[in-house]
């Protein structure tokens, strides 16, 4: 991974022209930049990031922004008042390429809208990545969703609503951003501040490749072989007694005791078993064999998830918003645990047979 300390600009003629530092011979070749740019998701000309709309032959302004750079540069230019949306669709075809992070807008891009209406200031840096990365939801959505329902009280009006993808800024700036669902009386770790230097997007990613070079982490966290295998506490979220493994497995502990919960709460409270598959929209399915095992005639979208409850969308909520940033660990890793434990605290409230307070919340 390499970290150019230079200012790469795009022109309008679309060539790339380096403004090189004094340490011109450390920093990387033009080509360089492009071969590790190839190497990220940004570049996959074939994955379903910019290859769903082919049929259409046009990306809708919803989606736009983050699924092409045409969207992108469109979507700086706009008021940018509603969080990552544009007012006409764009066609399809284009990448996330050296034009978007670079475009001229992106040197005064230090505020921006999140989905829960919060405006919030970043950085010029950072703001270009979180843009995209901050999810497509909030807390606030499933609050107006479930509004005048009894907590288990199933109903055909609500549905599953997805945070959409990698929202690591949500993550990152925990009750600040006001990304995962907030239980009322609960309080919430605000942004989670690393040390100078790695306190931004990319302090930890490399700007092209988006990969962590883990060895910039071991002057630290010495030892370690992988970024899952740090912690900073001596807490025990997951209640374990096991305070030596990563934080990382702390949550996906956590995480997967959700699941469980979820799954026991569907089947005796809302009456309906529920699947989760991680790899199909929208998600949450009906098992209808309840072998607990997403197969494939159960993973379409006629089957989706229909007996939903208040409490249960709220914890299915926070278990997509967990899943999908898979460095919610990295990111904000108290943020990610409160989340996680108040999800379960509140499904066993409606399930005597489960223990409730079984967590050390953070």
């Amino acid at each position: 991974m390499r970290r150019p300390a230079f200012l790469l600009s795009a022109l309008l003629t679309g060539s790339l022209v380096p403004v090189w530092s004094l340490a011109q011979d450390l920093e990387p070749t033009p080509e360089e930049i492009v071969e590790d740019w190839m190497a990220s998701g940004h570049a996959d000309a074939m994955s379903e990031a910019f290859r769903h709309w082919d049929e259409e032959g046009e990306i809708p302004g919803a989606c736009a922004a983050c699924h092409s750079t045409t969207g992108f540069r469109a979507y700086l230019a706009s008021p940018m008042t509603t969080a990552g949306l544009i007012d006409h669709p764009v066609p399809t075809g284009d990448l996330v390429e050296c034009t978007s992070c670079h475009a001229p807008e992106t040197a005064s891009l230090t505020t921006l809208p999140f989905p829960s209406g919060a405006a919030i200031s970043l950085g010029s840096g950072m703001a270009v990545c979180a843009v995209c990365h901050q999810g497509r939801a909030s807390g606030e959505d499933v609050d107006t969703a479930i509004a005048d329902l009894g907590d288990d009280e199933v109903s055909d009006r609500l549905s599953f609503i997805n945070v959409h993808y990698s929202a690591a800024a949500a993550t990152l700036l925990g009750a600040e951003a006001g990304g995962g669902y907030e239980y009322k009386g609960r309080s919430y770790a605000g942004r989670f501040a690393h040390v100078p230097g790695f306190d931004d997007c990319a302090g930890c990613h490399g700007a092209h490749d988006t990969a962590i070079e883990i060895a910039d982490c071991t002057s630290c966290h010495a030892g370690v072989e992988n970024s899952r295998a740090i912690r900073t506490s001596e807490a025990d979220p997951d209640g374990d007694d096991n305070t030596a493994e990563g934080i990382a497995s702390e949550i996906k502990a956590l995480h997967e005791h959700l699941r469980r919960m979820i799954m026991l709460y569907a089947e005796t409270v809302s009456d309906a078993a529920i699947l989760y598959a991680p790899d199909s929209f929208p998600y949450f399915f009906t098992d209808l064999d309840g072998d607990g095992q997403a197969d494939a005639e159960e993973t379409v979208r006629d089957n989706r998830y229909a007996s939903w409850t208040p409490r249960l969308l709220r914890a299915a909520y926070n278990y997509q918003f967990v899943a999908k940033d898979g460095g919610a660990h990295a990111h904000n890793p108290r943020y990610a645990a409160q989340l996680l434990i108040d999800s379960l605290n509140d499904l066993a409230e409606a399930l005597p047979q489960a223990p409730g307070d079984a967590f050390m919340r953070p």
